[in-house]
């Protein structure tokens, strides 16, 4: 689930602290601050898994009390169930992996019965609860793709989801709530397409396991003669090395450090990750400026012979 688009970002996220709060912070701990974003990255992932099952147990328990009720109506007593039974759903309730990661996490959202209640109300004023309630089709495809949308459309864009992601986690940022739910989307797709795999596991593989550490291990070591090279660079471009932003200097750094170590990874696709990184997280110039001064250092490092690879 956690792909190394993901990873690079935290990465450089974590540089940004990391060189700020030297030398009272160590290698080890910045390390293990990085371990933790991951972690807490693929606790989102369950964490927006877990919210259809619960907010659909609300409504069945709704919907159970109004057939008890003193006087309950004909709608009390013969209620349209389509939502409760939601196939998605109940194969997210049933699966064993995300229950035993729920109950070791301790993943849920029954802690914040407000929050809960708000986005089930909103839910069910929604047009899309509406319209899928009024269709007497059922389908594995269509179940899937109600919660999909009622994530995208509904819940994570109301500032109460906002809230309470905020209130969970201080590592849980807007892009990666935005990016988790890309994978919650997959996740639902591939459930109702019967995959039993459907599941992502933290990493694709061991490799993808170990790069975020590698990379951040390789940046710091490399930082002094990368930014010696970058400085180098940017004088010979008639620009101000004292103008430089800090992210922009830790994301060349970081792309460097990624094109001298990591001898599968082609060159252009380096470059092309961490200059999308500038323009997301830097200055509106960054983009451009961190463009010239790669292409330019990769060049360099190339007719040195540093960079033989494609």
């Amino acid at each position: 689930m956690i792909n190394r688009v993901l990873i690079r970002t935290k990465v450089v996220q974590n540089l940004y602290s990391y060189v700020l709060t030297r030398p009272e912070r160590t290698l080890a701990s910045a390390l293990k601050d990085l371990d933790t974003c991951l972690d807490k990255t693929y606790e989102l992932y369950h964490y927006l898994m877990r919210l259809p099952v619960e907010l659909t147990h609300i409504q069945e328990i709704k919907l159970d009390e109004a057939r008890n009720k003193y006087m309950p109506t004909e709608e009390d007593l013969n209620p349209n169930m389509k939502f409760v039974n939601n196939r998605l759903v109940a194969a997210l309730a049933a699966n064993e992996q995300l229950q035993q990661y729920a109950q070791d996490h301790s993943i849920t959202w029954n802690d914040d019965p407000i929050f809960e209640r708000l986005m089930l109300d909103k839910i069910i004023k929604s047009d899309l609860y509406n319209d899928y309630m009024a269709d007497d089709e059922v389908t594995d495809i269509g179940d899937s793709l109600l919660w999909q949308q009622l994530l995208k459309q509904v819940i994570v864009p109301d500032e109460n989801m906002a809230d309470a992601i905020e209130q969970r986690s201080l590592f849980w940022t807007e892009d990666d709530v935005d990016l988790t739910l890309q994978f919650v989307c997959k996740t639902f797709r591939r459930i109702a397409e019967g995959d039993e795999d459907a599941i992502l596991p933290m990493f694709k593989d061991e490799e993808d396991g170990e790069f975020g550490k590698e990379l951040f291990k390789a940046t710091v070591t490399m930082m002094p003669e990368n930014n010696a090279l970058i400085d180098e660079l940017v004088l010979d471009s008639r620009w101000d090395k004292d103008r430089i932003v800090l992210m922009d200097r830790i994301i060349m750094c970081t792309a460097l450090a990624e094109a001298l170590t990591f001898e599968k990874i082609p060159t252009a696709v380096t470059l092309n990750e961490y200059i999308e990184l500038a323009k997301n997280f830097s200055t509106a110039a960054s983009g451009k400026f961190v463009n010239g001064i790669l292409n330019n250092a990769i060049k360099r490092l190339r007719h040195e012979g540093k960079i033989i690879k494609p």
